[in-house]
């Protein structure tokens, strides 16, 4: 047989283990030349008629991580797609038809391609550690499931589950597949093998029936039923992505309603969808999202070897962003100490901790384990043996300055000390330290839990080692680090603020916040700005506003008035919109008459965002438009289908943008003069 350079074929007890260990990677991905090579495997398999076979994986931490992202810009039309998708399923195809049990060993991660390998086998057998995931995540890179995913995911496990797995795009964990069905057992990595043989010793030379649900589950596949409950689930994501920005999800549920309980035209129509999808500019601009996040993943993770390690980190201030980023670390093993001298507000972070551990967990014992590394400390004594030390107090520069100075003389040398002010620039609160090469920001986001991007924020006196320190530290609790200089508002929240007034002007001129925070989401922002506003709170966004702004009267009143009525937002449960239960309740206002024309608030918010995007990249408060990009994709909503602020302009084009800014400044003033950056553009993406 031909020598392969991916698969590796051992026998061993009448048992062929098919190993795949792609070279080149800490992950195995699917790649044309994967298939091409598991196609050979097979031949060999069929030819050596074994007992039985194992697809297991030779990397340490993964099982298949999904099909190989990297081709998918290599791919020039539909039917070139189409091809490579019908080489794929062929494969798949004979190995779902192999006249021996076949059993995948799921060691780590198995996502997309990877899931649709394992659900072509007989049986699957997981590793049971919460940290793996399990899933067809497809829909967020703009297609879906298309290895014939679709069809035997809905036949294992049933319409309802399937669906919603595949249209969420999320993963589980194993021991919820196994109670889903996707696996059949999910046991501690060291009985992984053990397991396999079991399962075969007990279904010998069997084959299991491929479908296998049964009762009310078989029947949703009926055509009546499809159509109801189609119909159901076409509402239920209609309101949360639209058609137009998203088509995957609509076209899967399209391909069940049509094909369901039909395997042959389930799979053959599954290929034709997604040969179009992978094309549509939401596929592309989603892929390229997906590698904007591998590049700050691979920047955590490469830091670790120039950062110190990091396993103590203490904080400065209770409040919510200062309680819930010590819970976070907590939550991804590190020791975490919490200081505050208000013990109110440290039993009010102690409580949303453990919240936070019950529902990311699950598991009591875990749960307890992560709040033994959660640590309230009045005294503030965990300062003195911590590798990192985050302020995270009140956003006023004085108060902070107070704390580096007492900090510094407890501090061990080599500790990181760092910031989390949204606004105040590095230069500003270096004054207060001896050692200003040790201070960096480090600028989370609100909700610690969900938002991924942490600003590493360098001032010229920061050392070279306290800003890799900082972004190993991002890293190692699962975060996305990326590099920003010292500036008023740094670079999210400088983008944001203009855009954020922009909408505080239009509620001054009485355009009604649901028409202002449509607009937005209609353009594909994930959230709009009246609800972003409300969210982070009233509060922080007058104090950004101010720190930016270069006269008072550049800052609406509205958004004063509010804060000095204590409406700060959903933090006191009413800010522009009034929070019940934590959701803002909207109303009707968007069809009151006089609204102006959504076009034109959409154009008024969206080019103040650009102006203030270009202006960044070209003062070079990041160094990449990729950077500025993922930024504001993983920081702030900004329409991942567009790929990012500056890859938008690069597509609708530079020159005809700016025909647009230049016609909302002769009507709507100087705040829309465009900056320098439109004359320098290059895109770079």
């Amino acid at each position: 047989m031909q020598t392969l350079q991916n698969w590796r074929i051992e026998s061993a007890d009448d048992i062929c283990r098919l190993t795949l260990d792609k070279p080149g990677g800490g992950q195995n991905v699917l790649s044309g030349e994967v298939m091409a090579e598991l196609g050979a495997a097979l031949d060999e398999i069929e030819r050596a008629q074994p007992g039985a076979l194992f697809i297991c994986s030779g990397k340490a931490r993964g099982f298949i991580a999904g099909a190989d992202v990297g081709e998918f810009s290599a791919i020039e039309n539909a039917q070139q797609a189409a091809d490579l998708l019908a080489t794929a399923h062929g494969v798949i195809d004979r190995l779902e038809a192999l006249s021996l049990p076949s059993v995948a060993l799921i060691n780590g991660h198995c996502l997309g391609g990877g899931l649709e390998l394992a659900l072509a086998c007989d049986y699957r057998v997981a590793c049971d550690a919460p940290e793996i995931r399990i899933g067809l995540p497809e829909v967020r890179l703009g297609i879906h499931p298309g290895f014939g995913g679709v069809a035997r995911l809905i036949e294992t496990i049933g319409a309802l589950a399937a669906m919603d797995l595949m249209l969420s795009g999320r993963g589980v964990p194993p021991r919820t597949a196994k109670r889903l069905g996707i696996v059949d057992h999910a046991v501690p990595l060291r009985q992984l093998e053990r397991t396999a043989r079991y399962v075969i010793a007990g279904n010998a030379r069997s084959r299991r029936r491929r479908h296998r649900v049964g009762g009310w589950k078989r029947l949703l596949n009926h055509a009546p039923l499809r159509a109801i409950v189609a119909n159901v689930l076409h509402k239920k994501i209609a309101g949360m992505v639209d058609p137009e920005h998203y088509p995957a999800p609509y076209r899967l549920l399209e391909l069940w309603r049509r094909h369901g309980g039909k395997r042959g035209a389930l799979l053959k129509a599954e290929q034709a969808s997604v040969a179009q999808l992978i094309t549509t500019p939401t596929s592309r601009n989603l892929v390229k999202v997906f590698f904007l996040r591998e590049a700050l993943k691979k920047a955590g993770g490469s830091s670790q070897g120039q950062g110190r390690r990091c396993e103590h980190v203490h904080v400065v201030g209770a409040g919510v962003m200062g309680g819930d980023i010590a819970a976070w670390c907590a939550l991804r093993g590190l020791s975490a100490t919490l200081h505050d001298q208000n013990p109110q507000a440290l039993a009010h972070a102690n409580r949303r901790a453990h919240d936070l551990f019950k529902r990311k967990l699950k598991s009591p014992r875990r749960v307890q384990r992560a709040m033994d590394r959660f640590h309230i400390d009045l005294a503030g004594q965990g300062a003195r043996r911590a590798d990192v030390v985050i302020e995270a107090i009140v956003e006023n520069a004085d108060a902070k300055m107070s704390v580096f100075s007492e900090l510094q003389k407890i501090a061990r040398p080599d500790a990181l000390l760092a910031t989390n002010t949204s606004s105040i620039p590095l230069e500003t609160l270096i004054q207060s330290l001896s050692a200003p090469e040790r201070l960096v920001g480090l600028h989370f986001f609100n909700p610690v839990a969900k938002m991924q991007l942490v600003e590493i924020v360098t001032a010229d006196a920061t050392a070279a080692q306290a800003a890799a320190t900082a972004a190993a530290f991002a890293g190692r609790i699962g975060r996305l680090p990326v590099p920003v200089k010292s500036g008023p508002g740094f670079l999210v929240n400088r983008i944001l603020t203009p855009y954020l007034l922009e909408a505080v002007t239009l509620l001054d001129e009485g355009v009604p916040a649901p028409a202002i925070d449509r607009a937005a989401t209609q353009f594909g922002m994930l959230m709009g700005p009246v609800t972003l506003a409300d969210t982070v709170g009233l509060d922080i966004c007058l104090r950004v506003a101010q720190n930016l702004s270069a006269a008072a009267a550049d800052v609406p009143a509205a958004l004063q008035q509010k804060v000095e009525a204590g409406e700060l937002g959903k933090k006191t449960g009413q800010g522009f919109y009034k929070w019940v239960g934590g959701k803002a309740q909207k109303g009707k206002g968007a069809d009151d008459a006089g609204t102006p024309a959504a076009a034109d608030i959409q154009d008024r918010l969206v080019f103040r965002y650009l102006n203030e995007a270009l202006a960044c990249l070209h003062e070079g408060v990041v160094e990449q438009p990729n950077q500025l990009d993922a930024a504001l994709v993983f920081g702030a909503g900004f329409a991942p289908f567009r790929g990012g602020p500056i890859n938008y302009i690069a597509e609708q084009g530079q020159d005809n943008l700016l025909r647009k800014l230049r016609a909302l400044q002769a009507q709507y003033g100087e705040r829309f003069k465009p900056c320098a950056g439109w004359g320098a553009f290059e895109s770079g993406v």
